[in-house]
Order: C-alpha cells, then structure tokens, then sequence
C-alpha cells in the first residue's frame, strides 16, 4: 500500500507580497484620514455647543428683562384713563342749557346791551359802528357823532369827509361811513326818518344784517332775537349747545332751546359771561358760577385765586364800556366807562 505524502504550501511570490502591503498602507492611510475627518467634526460640534453656551445668557437676560415691560404694562393704567363721549339727550341739553341760563340771570340780573343809545336811530347806527371794534370805542365816539347829526335827514346830508373824522376811532373809518350815511338816507327816502320794526326791513339797510337787526328789535322795540356775535357762538359752542360756527345756523340751534320770550335776555346773559369771565383765550374757570354745567370746564384757569385776577369790568372791580350805564348797574357795583381822551 502506497504512502501519500502531503502537499508542500506554494511559496508567495515576492510581487505578491508588494501588493498586499501597499493595500494594507492605503487601507491604513484612509483609516487615518476617517479619523481626522471625524475628530475635526467632533470638535466643530464642541465649538458650536460651546457657542450656545455662550448665548443662553442673552436668552436668559431677555427673560429677564421681560417682566420690566410687563412691569409697564400694569403701570400703565395709573395713568388717567380717557374720558368716555356722554351722549345727551336733546331733553337732557334743552334742561341743562336753561339751567345755565337761569344761573347766569342771578350772576348779571343787570345784563343789558353794552352800547349807548336814546332812541332805535342811535342803536342801529352804533350797532353798525361796533363791527371790528369794541362796544366802548363806539360809546365814546357817538356822541360826537349824534351831536352833529342827530337826525337820519342830518346824516343823510353829511359830508362823508366830515364823518370820516368823526368815525376815525372806530377803525375801517371809510366803509362805516359809507354804510351809516346810506343807512341814514335810507331811512330818509324809504321810512319817512323811522327806523322799522320789521326783520325784513332791518336787513334791507345798508350795513344791516340779522344780528345788528335782532339787536335793535330786541332793544328798542322789545321784540325777542337772538344776537350771535362772537362771545355768543364761542360759548354756545364750549358749552355744546351746538357746534355750529354760521351765525344764522347758531341762532336757529340756539332758539329751539328756549321759549321766544327769552331769547334777548338770553343773549345779554350769554355775552355778559363772555366778556366778563369765559374769555376766549384764558376762560376764568376757577372762578366760574355755572363750571358744574359746563362740558369745557378746565380749558382755562382752575385755581380760584389765579382765575379771580382774569376777572373784567365790574366783576373785576373795573369801569364798563358805557359812558350811561343803567342805574341797575351802577347799584350793582358797575363803574361808567370815562369819554374818548379821558385815560
């Protein structure tokens, strides 16, 4: 029986062996970088967790600073909280606008028409005059005017030159003059030298319009109107009776919330306060006998003391604008106004 002999390993060859190496160095080489590649990574995440480390306390302080407006937020309503718009009924106006009236009735129960006058003539012409100037220029001005020409025929035959000197005081001197001798022939040529008592005949002379014309139906005639000058709109309007600004639509406002029999009155009243204690610029309101009715209380002078020096005419210890002021005035306290020349 034949022994078998075992097979003898083939030897490697020497290439053989080159190559394996070289794969083993490449393998080698890019385990290598994969490492490098992952350390670097694993460090960007190091420095990118860092960073977030570094920001949360900006996160942190912003919390922080958060309750600082939530703070504000609750300050906030310490602060006077706005008003809300009260809607008044027509009722409720038409009660406090005469209410207001009947104070004011006891606060000036002298009310009267601030300029000087003896007969309608003398009051339509210083009614025309008082346009742009006040009622106690043309006071001391008419009585030089009346003692020249004391009849519409006398002024009607005027020479304007003449008058215009007269009338200088009074400012746009030209056009007033104009306007009374055209009014003084009017009522020469049209009225047989009467001034009417007629609205619609009023308003036909020249210079005439509806507040001069209620003026002298009011005062001279005793017929009721509304006079709507400049004290009369702007405290009608602070006092929200209506927010109207034309004349003809303040009085038909103004009128529906009184009786007719009041109306004149009425005026004298409104623009007695006007002149004496609800000024234009700096109202008196500390010193205010209606401040609990008025809507606009505070837009002027609160403090009592303070309020109590803006005060005019008798209500501040000072002369009037009539030189002949009635007696109902002078008893209550009131001084005549001095002539044109005296101080």
């Amino acid at each position: 029986m034949k022994t078998t002999k075992a097979a003898k390993p083939t030897p490697v060859k020497p290439v053989a062996k080159k190559a394996a190496k070289k794969a083993a160095q490449k393998a080698t080489a890019a385990s290598g970088k994969a490492t490098g590649v992952a350390k670097k990574a694993t460090a960007t995440i190091k420095k990118a967790a860092a960073a977030s480390k570094k920001a949360a306390p900006v996160k942190t302080a912003a919390k922080k600073a958060a309750p600082a407006k939530t703070a504000a937020k609750k300050a906030a309503p310490a602060q006077a909280a706005p008003k809300k718009a009260v809607v008044e009924s027509h009722a409720a106006l038409v009660r406090r606008a005469r209410r207001i009236n009947r104070e004011l009735a006891e606060v000036y129960p002298y009310a009267h028409p601030e300029l000087d006058f003896e007969n309608p003539f003398q009051l339509v012409i210083a009614t025309v005059l008082s346009a742009q100037t006040t009622d106690l220029r043309v006071n001391q001005t008419t009585p030089g005017l009346f003692a020249k020409y004391p009849m519409p025929e006398d002024l009607a035959a005027a020479n304007p030159e003449e008058v215009e000197e007269i009338l200088r005081p009074t400012g746009f001197f030209r056009a007033k003059t104009k306007s009374v001798i055209g009014l003084s022939k009017a009522l020469a040529e049209d009225f047989g030298g009467e001034v009417p008592g007629r609205l619609e005949d009023l308003v036909k002379l020249p210079g005439v319009g509806r507040k001069t014309a209620f003026v002298v139906l009011g005062n001279a005639f005793g017929r009721p109107g509304i006079t709507v000058d400049t004290h009369f709109g702007r405290l009608v309007r602070r006092w929200q009776w209506t927010d109207e600004t034309d004349p003809d639509k303040v009085e038909a406002a103004v009128g529906a919330l009184f009786p007719k029999s009041e109306w004149t009155m009425l005026s004298h009243h409104v623009i007695f306060h006007g002149r004496r204690i609800c000024h234009a610029r700096k109202p008196a309101c500390g010193a205010c006998p209606i401040a609990p009715l008025c809507p606009a209380y505070g837009e002027g002078e609160t403090d009592p003391e303070k309020a109590r020096k803006l005060l005019k005419y008798e209500k501040g210890g000072f002369p009037g604008q009539r030189l002949n002021p009635p007696q109902s005035y002078l008893d209550a306290g009131g001084i005549p106004a001095p002539p044109l020349g005296a101080g």
